[in-house]
């Protein structure tokens, strides 16, 4: 059984569980830390999760935290795909409302993908991510969540010659939120591929509909300080790169880290001031069976290595340290399923020329193919 039948089954088992994500969230409250997600930021997460298919379960769905904020609160991220029950799911909300801004963004990517010889499909496949602004979002209202495509179809290496797809991506994520097609922003991010060590790789791409605009790339796979700086160099980032080599060396005189990623934002006038920085200790390949299955202490040297910084809470991360766990086996009505749970990457903020935010974002889904 491929992972598309997997994933098919799950859902097809989920529906007979119940009708929205919330009933899913509510059963697995228990497993999440007060310290990670208080009550009544938890109710927030419910609300939205009450308009989302219980079906999203069976793809990777998660959380954002804040490990730099003192209060218990949360993002959430899920994941759909074309002609899966979650992706038919937004694509019906879109034919029976109009204003839906967010479904109607899934549709029109998805209607892409699906074309003949779509060169979309051809890099990114069928999948997208939405992350939803809720713990972070000022007021009452949520507001349209960041679309995420990742290439899981074609990887999308330094120096392969390969700008033309990152322009297909780019003006596809642009167009699907109603923004117009910038030449100078898309030149932009084609700019910042262009320029990549050869053996990095653009991992994802992402717009926020409901901030200021920019596409958000994510470049994985520097090996060292200097080779980011040397990148931020070539691309005129506009924020002070001894801060970046700072945090870096910080973090890499107490854990051991394999490589680093680079967050960006790019823009018609270049790069946004905000960096982000991913250290990895575990690379993350799509094609890889084992993608979701962390082992128990890989996460235990960057935590510990966190612990150092005056901007963390302790307390978070004491109960981060207790997420990843091995696969658990869970009951519902129609019976087992797995559940996988784990990190997928700790995010270090640069802005203003200093560490100004520090980030986990974790992981749970579940299979019902057993």
């Amino acid at each position: 059984m491929d992972i598309f039948e997997a994933i098919s089954l799950t859902q097809d088992r989920l529906v007979e569980e119940g009708s929205n994500l919330r009933e899913l969230l509510e059963f697995l409250r228990g497993r999440i830390s007060l310290a990670l997600i208080g009550e009544h930021e938890w109710q927030r997460i419910a609300t939205l999760a009450k308009t989302l298919p219980i079906t999203m379960g069976a793809q990777p769905f998660g959380f954002e935290l804040p490990l730099h904020d003192s209060r218990p609160t949360a993002d959430m991220g899920v994941s759909l795909a074309s002609g899966n029950r979650s992706g038919n799911h937004f694509e019906e909300r879109a034919r029976r409302d109009g204003t839906d801004e967010t479904a109607g963004a899934v549709k029109r990517l998805f209607a892409e993908m699906e074309t003949a010889n779509s060169p979309l499909q051809a890099v990114v496949g069928r999948k997208l991510m939405l992350e939803y602004d809720i713990g972070s979002a000022s007021g009452g209202d949520i507001p349209t969540p960041g679309i995420f495509l990742r290439p899981n179809e074609r990887t999308l290496f330094g120096g392969a010659g390969l700008e033309r797809d990152v322009g297909t991506v780019v003006d596809a994520l642009v167009s699907c939120v109603g923004w117009r097609r910038i030449a100078a922003e898309r030149q932009s991010a084609e700019r910042a591929y262009s320029a990549q060590p050869d053996d990095t790789r653009l991992d994802s791409f992402g717009v926020f509909p409901s901030r200021e605009r920019s596409v958000r790339l994510a470049v994985m796979g520097f090996k060292t300080p200097r080779d980011i700086c040397s990148y931020l160099e070539s691309l005129k980032w506009p924020g002070e790169r001894s801060a970046v080599e700072a945090v870096i060396a910080r973090i890499q005189d107490r854990a051991n880290i394999e490589r680093t990623g680079v967050n960006l934002d790019v823009r018609a006038d270049g790069l946004g001031p905000t960096l982000g920085l991913t250290p990895i200790v575990k690379q993350r390949y799509t094609n890889d069976s084992r993608v979701w299955i962390d082992g128990l202490t890989d996460w235990q040297p960057m935590l510990d290595a966190l612990r150092h910084e005056e901007l963390v809470v302790p307390e978070k991360l004491q109960a981060l340290a207790d997420w990843a766990s091995k696969p658990t086996t869970l009951y519902g009505k129609t019976g087992r399923f797995v559940m996988l749970r784990g990190i997928h990457h700790i995010k270090l903020v640069i802005s203003e020329d200093r560490l100004h935010k520090v980030k986990a974002y974790v992981y749970m889904v579940l299979s019902g193919a057993i």
